[in-house]
């Protein structure tokens, strides 16, 4: 199976990872090389097919390492693997380069739910430490003179607004944004299908029917082609006996007929996945749970008597008036629900805009909807506190959520998260 390359990507990591192995008088380069995207996009799989056309060897580390029981280890870990991966570059003469996958998923800060823990910290810092010194890189307890060969680290994460802002800085990482237009999806999706007889024009056609899926969709989807005949081998060999002919078994593996791939075939079964997922959006039944319980441990309000207050009128006589029994103090509540907040990061995540829009119940039915003045928005937190700010100015009124695709240069979502005489539903 011949699996496409995407020219940018090639391009990127093929100039990363030689300018680190020249000598380039006057030229800090930068050491970490950040590839983010959206999850799906096949990152890891691009750079492992530019390394076997490189000849590059690559050694591994995966994000879920960066944590553990014992404070430091994964440090540690980082310097074992940078220094061993220096001297196969010493014993082989060929390029080599540290991997680490997932990167934000291990050592990125999401909410203030996730915990910011000694390892994470190290892991920062021994990062920056070897950007920075990159010959020079000990393990604790040890020192060890000779220079280190420099050795590329690539770092692939869907969202690295998540990492310690320094580690990013451009001096030390150097980021791509990893995004397959349309020429690049038919391209990868026709490696994909390459054996099964699909014609570039229902390639085509396949890519243009779901524009919004990842790369990782229509894997899957070849993948679940083939479920029809496991099924039907399963029948026939039987639910009892499936585990003896699979395994250790001395008949060999199973033989399957090619399935069919034919394009409304492939379509029919992609919308069923497209079904799947819908059904996982809409449910969200976290969200409702966490809700629940919410409302069910929230303890009730009741009005707390005050002293009568003494006042003046202001009608000019200095009269002091009184005021007996409860004074009601009515105050907006502006924290967004989880469900809003849910809806924020989805549309930060996608690489969309956010807008916000109030109008009064007058100019409601005629839907005159007025935008809300936004400052620049950077990270999920700025777009959490301006929205707040937009509810608490325009607590008398309808507020409504926008997403924005400012490459269509359209609205893929609108919905109203406060509205008149009526509480916003806190955390």
């Amino acid at each position: 199976m011949s699996y496409y390359i995407a020219p940018r990507f090639l391009d990127k990591l093929a100039v990363f990872i030689t300018k680190n192995f020249l000598n380039l008088p006057g030229v800090r380069v930068p050491l970490i090389l950040g590839i983010h995207g959206r999850k799906g996009e096949g990152k890891s799989f691009q750079c492992e097919l530019v390394f076997e056309r490189m000849g590059v060897e690559v050694t591994l580390i995966s994000g879920g390492e960066l944590e553990s029981p014992d404070a430091g280890d994964p440090a540690r870990l980082i310097r074992l693997r940078y220094r061993e991966t220096a001297e196969l570059i010493k014993v082989r003469g060929k390029m080599c380069v540290l991997m680490i996958n997932d990167l934000d998923a291990g050592a990125g800060r999401f909410d203030e739910g996730t915990q910011y823990t000694v390892n994470t910290q190290l892991v920062n810092a021994t990062l920056m430490n070897i950007a920075d010194n990159p010959t020079d890189v000990q393990l604790p307890g040890s020192y060890d003179p000779t220079p280190l060969h420099r050795v590329p680290i690539i770092v692939t994460g869907n969202d690295f607004s998540t990492l310690y802002a320094p580690l990013i800085r451009d001096g030390r990482m150097e980021k791509f944004y990893w995004e397959p237009d349309r020429s690049d999806k038919i391209g990868i999706v026709g490696g994909i299908f390459s054996e099964d007889g699909l014609s570039q024009r229902e390639v085509e056609q396949l890519v243009d029917t779901f524009p919004h899926q990842s790369i990782d969709f229509f894997s899957a989807l070849r993948s679940r082609i083939y479920d029809e005949q496991i099924r039907d081998f399963i029948h026939e060999i039987g639910v009892e006996r499936i585990s003896q002919r699979v395994v250790n078994s001395l008949e060999g593996p199973p033989q399957f007929k090619k399935p069919n791939f034919s394009l409304s075939h492939l379509i029919e079964m992609a919308n069923l996945m497209v079904g799947e997922q819908k059904r996982v959006e809409d449910y969200r039944l976290v969200s409702e749970y966490n809700r629940n319980m919410r409302q069910h441990y929230q303890p009730a309000v009741t009005p707390q008597p005050v002293t009568p207050a003494t006042s003046y009128s202001g009608n000019g006589s200095n009269q002091p008036s009184t005021t007996n029994g409860f004074q009601k103090q009515e105050k907006t509540n502006t924290k967004l629900s989880l469900e809003t907040v849910e809806q924020i990061r989805n549309i930060l995540f996608q690489g969309h805009k956010i807008g916000v829009e109030h109008v009064d119940e007058r100019r409601f039915r005629t839907g005159s909807w007025q935008s809300c003045a936004l400052g620049q928005i950077q990270s999920e937190s700025d777009a959490i506190s301006t929205v707040e700010s937009c509810l608490a100015e325009y607590s008398g009124e309808y507020v409504r959520l926008v997403g924005i695709d400012p490459k269509a240069k359209r609205r893929v979502l609108e919905t109203i998260i406060q509205r008149p005489n009526e509480k916003v539903v806190s955390w």
